[in-house]
Parts: structure tokens; sequence; C-alpha cells
């Protein structure tokens, strides 16, 4: 006798294996035949509405884990407000412009620079309505519901429309202001980055360490003896300098090393770090001030005779490196930006979207790629006598994720393709 013959098994119609891969596919089949989406919209019309707000993907490659995870936990959302008989229609969407189809495209060997706008414009249409189709299907394989007949996409005409009506709501109200922000630009690109696009790396920089010219201590410095000395571990960013930041609570000491015409200002918790560094011997120290009896003194910038460096006062300025006062270009950084529209200032920036120096940056770094301007800034400190020190610095820095090239701090208007953003205010 077998064993199986001893074993009282139900009977049953079901098959021994589920066979997904096949059976799934019969039954969205079956869903989409009998129109179940729609009927479940037609049995819940004129009840109370619930309307999931779906964020659109990229139009620009196959659906991944992360897009599963997304869409499924909607459908689960959706499926139990409509099941519990409320009105919830769900419409998809794709955002169909950007940076990722565009780098997509020129992984496929497309040049857009060879290329007229039009031209290139009429391909990332193209590839995006492909995309929409490819991740479309995969979606519906993973059995999420919705209105796949009509989806939303930022390319068609009528959404374009409502864009522009709701952006002219907020101007009517006056809560629109076209100005600068600072933003991770990739001059690899020519386009802005969200925080998401971009990766970290540790990289070397030149420090500088430098003396700036008094030319207005506000009664509290001397003229033209005394020099604040700052730091940067940017000095191509110094032809934009506009001002030094320190912090208004800690103590700044006027000294005077031996052998020295030259008064120098740095930080009192620094002084002795700074001495060491600088090979200064038997510092002398005249007076010691707080940082916010140093706000609004006026120095000379180093390379610019008609430019005048204001001091501001900062929350970002530290005592772990440097001298606690810091080099600040408004157009270069976000800390930089926020502090000088406090103060007031313009904001310089002497950089083109493709990394290379402008006119505004003066005759010797016009034209020059940004990194090779450090060392001209360098030389320029040299041969006017202000640099104290120099050394590299190790640190965390910015890279574009897609072609692994560093990015800088940029404060810009322009958004990706020369788009013009626009700032909200609350």
């Amino acid at each position: 006798m077998r064993v199986k013959d001893t074993l009282n098994l139900g009977k049953t119609k079901f098959k021994m294996r589920g066979n997904l891969p096949v059976k799934e596919v019969e039954r969205q089949k079956a869903w989409e035949d009998n129109h179940v989406y729609q009927l479940r919209q037609k049995l819940n019309e004129g009840k109370p509405s619930f309307i999931l707000h779906d964020g659109p993907p990229y139009a620009n490659g196959d659906i991944h884990m992360g897009h599963a995870l997304n869409k499924v936990s909607k459908d689960f959302i959706v499926r139990y407000k409509s099941m519990n008989g409320f009105r919830a229609p769900y419409v998809p969407g794709w955002d169909t412009h950007g940076l990722p189809i565009e780098q997509k495209l020129t992984q496929q060997g497309y040049d857009r620079k060879k290329m007229s706008t039009t031209e290139f414009r009429q391909l990332c249409r193209k590839y995006a309505l492909e995309q929409v189709d490819r991740q479309r299907k995969g979606f519906k394989r993973l059995g999420v519901a919705g209105d796949w007949d009509n989806p939303y996409l930022t390319l068609k005409p009528e959404f374009e429309a409502q864009e522009v009506r709701v952006f002219g709501a907020f101007a009517k109200r006056g809560l629109i202001f076209k100005g600068k922000k600072p933003v991770f630009w990739s001059w690899s690109s020519e386009s802005a980055l969200a925080e998401a696009e971009v990766e970290y790396h540790d990289v070397t920089s030149p420090s500088a360490f430098y003396g700036e010219q008094v030319v207005d201590g506000k009664g509290v410095l001397e003229n033209g003896n005394t020099y604040m000395v700052v730091w940067t571990t940017t000095p191509w960013t110094i032809p934009a300098s506009e001002g030094i930041t320190l912090d208004a609570t800690f103590d700044y000491s006027v000294v005077q090393p031996k052998g020295e015409d030259r008064k120098f200002v740095v930080a009192t918790e620094l002084l002795a770090d700074c001495s060491e560094k600088f090979g200064w011997e038997d510092v002398q120290t005249l007076k010691t001030v707080k940082g916010q009896e140093l706000d609004r003194v006026l120095c000379q910038h180093p390379f610019y005779p008609e430019r005048k460096l204001v001091t501001m006062m900062g929350d970002f300025v530290t005592l772990d490196a440097g001298t606690g006062l810091v080099h600040t270009a408004p157009g270069f950084g976000e800390d930089d930006f926020r502090v000088g529209k406090q103060y007031d200032l313009d904001i310089l920036v002497p950089v083109d979207d493709k990394g290379y120096m402008t006119s505004e940056a003066g005759d010797d770094f016009e034209g020059v790629f940004y990194e090779d301007a450090n060392q001209i800034s360098l030389d320029k400190l040299k041969a006017a006598g202000l640099l104290l020190d120099y050394m590299p610095y190790e640190h965390s820095y910015p890279f574009d994720w897609r072609t692994k090239k560093p990015v800088i701090f940029r404060a810009t208007h322009s958004g990706s393709r020369q788009w013009i953003r626009f700032v909200m205010k609350f």
C-alpha cells in the first residue's frame, strides 16, 4: 500500500501550484476588460471624496523597488478608502521634464550642444512618452488600480496652462518675486541639482590664511596698519568676496608679533594655534574686543582697490579651525548668501554655467576654470604680501551623482536648461 492511500485528503478543483506569473496576468486582464476600476468609481459616485495626491515619478527608465513600494502602498490606501464608502479616484501621473531625461539621452550618444533647442526637446518628449508607456505597464502589472488611460503628464499643454494659472494667482497676491538663490550647481551638467542628486566625497583643497587691511575701524580698530586675518578653503571665490563674517559673542584679539609693523585681528581662542601656523613670535596682545564691537568695520579687498569689505555678524563661524574670521562670498555659499542678504550686499557671481570665471572677476581671472583660479588667488595674495599661510585641507565635498564631478554652491535665478526660477515669500 502506498503512503498517499492512507491519507484522507480533501478534494479540490484548485491546482496544486499557484502559477502566479500566468494567473496574475489573466486576473489583471479580467479587471481591465470588465472595467472594474470604473465600476468602483460609479458605485461610489456622489459619496464623500478621498483624493490621494500622487507625486509623479520621472519618466526615465523601468520601474524599480522604490517605485513598487511607493505605488503599492498608495494603492492599499486608495482601495481601503474606496471599500469604506469613499469616492476615491486615483489619477497617476509622470514628471516628463528635467535633467534625468536629458541625461538619459546624453548617455545614448546625443550631444545637445550640437543640436537646436527644438530638436533636443523633441527627442526628450519622444523619449519621455516611451518611458511613460513602459512604466505604466509595470505599475499595472503590480496590480495598482487607477485611471491609467488618462494620466496627467507635465508636458501636456493643459497641464502647463494650469501651472501658469496657479502661478498667476500667486503673482496677483504679491507672493512672487524674482531673485537669486544659492543652489548646488553642476558645471558638468550645466544645471542646478536637488539635494537628492548630490553625493559626497573627501577632497583636498588649498586652505589659505590672509590679511585684509582695515580702512574704517569704526573707532575700534586703527585704520591702515591693522589687518583682519581671514580663512578660506576656496581661494577661487576671493574675487567674489564682499565681506568678513565674525561671531558676535567671540572674543577677538588685536595683536602685534615681534618684528611686524602690522597689527592683526584673530579670535582669541585661536591665537596660539594661529601664531604657530604663521611663525609669529613674542606676540603682544594690544586689546581684546567682542565680535559685536567689530560690526560693519570696513576692509580693503585684496585684489580690487574700489571694493570695500564689510564685517558682519553670523551664526556659522566656529572655533574648530581657521581664525574665527570667515571670508564671505554671498554668491558662493548658503551661509554667505544668508548673511549677505541681511547686510544688503550685492550678490556677485563671477562664474558662468560651465564653471569659468567671467569678466566680473577681472582680467587676471576671466576665462579661467574655477579650480585653476585657486592658484591665481594664492599668487596674488603672496605678491601683495597678504598671504600668511596656506596648506592642504581635507574635507567632505558635494559631487554630481550622475557625472561624478564636483559641484559648486552658486547663487542663481536659473534652473535646469536656463528656466527662470522664482522664490515664494512667506
